[in-house]
């Protein structure tokens, strides 16, 4: 079924009490059931922070940038989305209170509003609402049966009103037929009284309430499944029908998640609110995933040597993508981190307890030399080896100094007066959308990195070859190369570049051959973008083999 263009029903998703509850998986699972119904859903996420993307924020703060297609910079859900629907995301699915702000200040400075004040209401609510219509592509060939927009923030904040208010004005105008509000909330066990709480869900319906939105649906998160009396209370004091009333209790994996919500009726719920009228869900693939995650047959462990490591959200699509290929393979992935900045000469021999070693991205000098170490580690031991973007990089400087005589060699944005500049400031490219891009170390950080989905030749009888065939197309997110003045040098030492641009000689993958080393690769891009659990990724997937052959070596 296809809805009116003018009509996309949409499913709003706010959130309450407290942060960090799961909001973008919740509203995943939901538009994953729908999805198993017969419907063409997409998602939105809006943040209501001023930056105009999440691109220059530290991963501390935001977690994860995720980046899509086309080259947008965008919040870690739209990871989530991607992983549990078919719909690719775009641009358009992400935007931010700062890119709002920046539009219409835009047409104010031309002149678009004829000399008005303008005002938060009605231009920039105006504004928001022009944003969801596009994302949902409602009046175009890529218009959905249901839109889901995730509201960033948590409601009561003073930054997330305007579009609180925006999603109001807009459900008014679609009709109650074609709107629906789903609010995530927080039941916290007490364990000095021995109960579960329901006071925080009560006050964040009110204040939901008080800003003009009447919740069609409450999900409810606790560490435990909420018994009926309290859903009974909660229902009572929130004037959300009974069965709206949705206990989400934490799961061991997330791809629990949709047949825990589609058992209470969440999707009949919101099926029979927008009246969709659509076959039943059918699940049974969730729950041969589920069975998958549960019934491992064996199990690796990874050491990931990154400077993040405090905060798992910084490596979030990483994490998952190793996970899809263990799937893969019928193996548990455990993920171990280690800290970059804590690694040394002598430490380094922890690794060797490892089946593999991974060096994810990252920005800036600190942890560097940590990370070099692990990739020298790697190398001479004979450990499987996967560099993601600086990973790639580490593994090139380091292939510089030991191997190819460079023994100052460094990426300029480390030290910029390095004599051997292996990893340099690239200042003209072009990606497969567009003129040539510039930049220069004056450049504005913000959106001038090489971004989005780049495709490069592969060359036969390498390792990649056996991973992608004769092409890869994969997400960038980087502002420093290889450098090409020294690339016939390192190959003159043995280090195989094993896929490159035509047009700018830019590196994509450098590898080791298997004569040297088992299994040694980096790629400039981010292959974790597109990993699913149902078909995993054919990069990852070869990682985790050859973790799987270290493992079974090591105990011979």
């Amino acid at each position: 079924m296809t809805s009116p263009a003018s009509q996309t029903p949409i499913v709003f998703v706010t959130g309450g009490v407290v942060s960090s509850l799961g909001k973008g998986i919740a509203a995943a699972s939901l538009a994953a059931i729908l999805e198993a119904r017969g419907l063409k859903v997409t998602m939105m996420k809006l943040d209501p922070y001023l930056n105009v993307d999440p691109g220059t924020m530290s991963p501390f703060q935001h977690g994860e940038v995720y980046v899509t297609d086309d080259g947008a910079e965008t919040d870690l859900d739209l990871g989530h989305y991607e992983r549990f629907i078919t719909t690719r995301m775009r641009r358009a699915n992400n935007f931010t209170t700062g890119q709002i702000y920046k539009t219409v200040l835009e047409k104010e400075r031309r002149g678009d509003y004829l000399g008005k004040t303008v005002q938060v209401i009605p231009h920039i609510t105006n504004e928001i609402q022009e944003y969801v219509k596009r994302g949902a592509g409602v009046g175009t060939p890529e218009a959905v049966d249901v839109a889901i927009v995730e509201i960033g923030g948590t409601v009561g904040d003073i930054e997330s009103l305007p579009f609180l208010e925006a999603v109001r004005q807009m459900a008014l105008k679609l009709g109650p037929q074609n709107a629906a509000f789903v609010h995530l909330t927080y039941v916290p066990w007490i364990a000095a009284a021995g109960e579960l709480k329901t006071k925080p869900t009560q006050h964040t319906v009110q204040k939901l309430r008080e800003i003009g939105i009447q919740p069609d649906a409450l999900l409810c998160r606790a560490d435990r499944p909420i018994p009926d009396e309290e859903r009974e209370k909660i229902s009572l004091f929130t004037n959300v029908a009974r069965h709206g009333v949705i206990s989400v209790w934490d799961a061991d994996t997330i791809y629990k998640v949709p047949r825990m919500l589609h058992e209470q009726g969440l999707d009949e719920l919101i099926c029979m609110k927008l009246q969709l009228f659509t076959r039943p869900a059918n699940l049974k693939r969730w729950d041969r995933l589920v069975s998958e995650v549960e019934n491992p047959k064996g199990e690796v462990t990874i050491a990931m040597a990154g400077k993040y490591t405090e905060l798992s959200d910084s490596y979030k699509s990483l994490n998952e993508a190793l996970r899809h290929a263990g799937i893969h393979h019928h193996v548990k992935v455990n993920i171990e981190y280690v800290d970059s900045e804590k690694l040394t000469a002598e430490s380094a021999e922890e690794l060797d307890r490892y089946d593999a070693i991974l060096v994810p991205g990252g920005f800036g000098k600190r942890g560097i030399e940590g990370k070099i170490l692990a990739a020298q580690h790697a190398r001479e031991n004979g450990i499987p080896y996967l560099g993601i973007c600086l990973g790639m990089q580490v593994a090139t400087i380091e292939y510089a100094r030991h191997m190819a005589g460079l023994a100052d060699a460094n990426a300029s944005e480390c030290a910029p007066e390095t004599p051997h500049p292996v990893i340099a400031l690239i200042d003209e490219w072009q990606d497969g959308a567009g003129p040539p891009q510039k930049r220069d170390a004056n450049s504005d950080l913000g959106g001038t990195m090489r971004l989005g989905a780049q495709s490069s030749d592969v060359k036969p009888g390498t390792i990649a070859h056996e991973i992608y065939g004769p092409v890869v197309t994969e997400r960038h997110r980087h502002r420093f190369e290889a450098n090409e003045k020294y690339l016939q040098r390192l190959q003159d030492a043995g280090l195989v570049i094993s896929a490159i641009t035509q047009r700018e000689k830019l590196t994509e993958m450098v590898e080791l051959p298997r004569e040297v080393h088992p299994w040694f690769v980096g790629v400039q891009f981010h292959p974790e973008f597109k990993s699913t659990p149902w078909d995993g990724h054919p990069l990852f997937i070869s990682y985790i083999e050859a973790a799987l052959q270290h493992k079974k070596r090591n105990a011979n």
